[in-house]
């Protein structure tokens, strides 16, 4: 099936190639992943993985951002699960997961589903719920996966009190404010961990900061947006008004963040013509960054580059550029005065 992004690359008459090549090693690593890590989960566990692979913009010098996804009842033996899954994982990654332990662990369904906000939710805690929707997808059994997902949203949409009285705009402020809170976390984490690590890694940790990172938090954005844009005054009249069919919304909403980012925000951009030119400008831009990542000389100098070094970096200087396009882009298409986006940004994007 054609998706969103390649309906509207034919309609703009482009060809985002570093964007398809990425979405195909994506799949292709997803498929080596499940044929090795075939069997080894079950009803209540599933392996699932973030980051770029779940994204579809998979390079050469991508890692493999996994969790094993629990669902159940703890059991001692899932602790040599997780040490079976890592040693099947690394010959297909390459190379080990971040050194927060964010990733290549076990998370429990309880904590993602029940510490939202307060003292419990942690960093870690907010991450891991967070990219659960935003930015991930699973690699064998889906039970646990989806079952977890959909509870995740059920405490998000039916805890809202707001978003099912009559008002304006059908925004979900709970998850929404969430997404904004995660995408300040990572802002600030930036300069952690620009500190922590004595600015190791910091060009490229940058650059993913106002490109791949943002690029989530604009879906996250979209996505709440959508439970509004996506039905018209009558159907948000009898959805809404009637507390029997809750359950449709928070579907839509999962079946939304079955997506990747880059598919919701093209989806939305499809629908709006007079937004070709900014579609072009965040698109051609993100294209071009993929670009740089998969080219290896280009991401080593971007991995090591000092910040000292930067202004005088052409590699840097080009993403720099590439970033403020795509930032410029974006401004452009929530504050689009033509569609609903300016209002709800205005709305529930500002304050």
């Amino acid at each position: 099936m054609i998706t969103s992004l390649e309906q509207l690359e034919a309609r703009l008459g482009v060809d985002w190639l570093h964007l398809r090549r990425a979405r195909e090693l994506a799949d292709v690593k997803r498929r080596e992943l499940r044929q090795a890590l075939a069997h080894l989960d079950s009803a209540d566990t599933s392996i699932v993985v973030s980051g770029s692979l779940a994204r579809d913009e998979f390079t050469e010098g991508s890692d493999i951002d996994w969790t094993l996804l629990i669902d159940g009842q703890s059991d001692p033996g899932h602790y040599a699960l997780t040490k079976k899954i890592d040693e099947r994982v690394w010959p297909i990654a390459g190379k080990g997961v971040g050194q927060e332990g964010t990733f290549g662990t076990m998370v429990f369904s309880h904590d993602l589903v029940h510490q939202i906000g307060g003292e419990d939710d942690t960093n870690r805690n907010t991450t891991r719920r967070l990219l659960l929707l935003l930015e991930s997808n699973v690699v064998g059994r889906g039970d646990a996966y989806r079952n977890v997902m959909r509870n995740v949203l059920n405490r998000y949409l039916l805890e809202d009190r707001g978003f099912w009285r009559d008002s304006g705009y059908r925004v979900p402020r709970f998850l929404l404010n969430d997404f904004a809170r995660y995408w300040r976390t990572m802002a600030v984490d930036f300069a952690y961990k620009l500190r922590t690590r004595s600015g190791k890694g910091w060009a490229i940790r940058n650059i993913k900061l106002r490109m791949s990172r943002k690029l989530i938090y604009v879906s996250g954005l979209l996505a709440c947006y959508r439970c509004h844009i996506d039905y018209s005054n009558g159907q948000r009249t009898s959805l809404f008004g009637d507390p029997s069919r809750k359950q449709e919304v928070i579907e839509h909403l999962e079946q939304i963040f079955q997506s990747t980012p880059l598919e919701i925000i093209a989806a939305v951009l499809y629908r709006h013509s007079h937004l070709d030119e900014t579609a072009r400008n965040i698109l051609d831009s993100y294209n071009e960054f993929i670009g740089m990542l998969s080219d290896r000389d280009a991401r080593t100098r971007l991995e090591e580059l000092t910040e000292e070094s930067a202004d005088a970096d052409p590699i840097y200087q080009r993403a720099r550029t590439l970033s403020h396009t795509f930032r410029d882009g974006v401004l452009a298409f929530f504050f689009d005065p033509k569609s609903e986006l300016e209002a709800l940004t205005n709305t529930y994007g500002v304050f």
